[in-house]
């Protein structure tokens, strides 16, 4: 159609992966999945993930799960990781971008995150629900501030937990957060991507909430994301569950 706008949708294929180490994926053959980006649900090796991010040569973006250390508190400008105004070595993985609590721009895709599980005993990586809540504020107006820059949505929520009731278990440590239903609610992404809760040898099922995918990806998945410049428009959301 004369004058009509074209499409600026796209299709990102990802390696998700979470919690558990997927052996034939820490060899060459990691190199079969022909995908764009890697993203990490947390809950794995670092040296893990910076294998598969040079093996296929692509970017990698991360959210720390329960059992991570605790990455907070670090910036990195001129090439140099610092804390407290130190010079420090990153614990984290090499190369890697770390989405917790931001909204970052990779590969084609527009992520944010929020890594830790609920609280269920001292350690890092662990948050009240009302800490949680507090740290989904700061991703909700920087999600806000980036659309009213560029007129983008947020493709993909990268979790480490579920949302709570949403393929969460009912023990303590495995229940996912209320808040997330307000995350999918103001953000509206294609895709929620979590980890934390294991298999065990049952089929977890893909789920919708609002309209927003939601994928457990321990082990791994290969996933083709669609992104568009406005992800208000959630008709089409189907064919996002879709994997290779």
């Amino acid at each position: 159609m004369p004058g009509a706008t074209p499409s600026l949708e796209a299709v990102i294929r990802v390696l998700a992966v979470a919690d558990e180490v997927v052996e034939e994926l820490w060899t060459d053959q990691v190199r079969r999945h022909r995908v764009d980006l890697v993203v990490a649900a947390g809950d794995l090796p670092f040296d893990y993930l910076e294998y598969l991010t040079s093996a296929l040569d692509r970017p990698c973006v991360f959210v720390p799960g329960n059992h991570d250390p605790d990455l907070s508190g670090y910036s990195r400008r001129w090439g140099l990781w610092t804390k407290a105004g130190l010079p420090v070595r990153w614990p984290g993985p090499a190369g890697a971008v770390n989405a917790d609590a931001r909204v970052v721009d990779v590969a084609g895709l527009r992520i944010a995150g929020l890594g830790g599980s609920i609280r269920y005993r001292n350690g890092p990586n662990q948050w009240t629900e009302r800490q949680q809540a507090r740290r989904l504020r700061r991703v909700i107006r920087l999600a806000a501030w980036r659309r009213l820059r560029d007129g983008r949505g947020v493709d993909v929520l990268l979790t480490h937990a579920p949302p709570a009731g949403c393929g969460d278990e009912p023990d303590r440590p495995h229940q996912g957060f209320a808040c997330l239903h307000r995350a999918v609610a103001r953000l509206r992404p294609a895709l929620l991507l979590h980890g934390h809760i294991h298999p065990h040898g049952t089929v977890r099922p893909d789920r919708r909430l609002a309209g927003t995918g939601v994928v457990n990806v321990v082990g791994y998945r290969v996933l083709d994301i669609p992104t568009s410049g406005d992800q208000g428009d959630q008709g089409d959301q189907e064919e996002v569950l879709r994997a290779p």
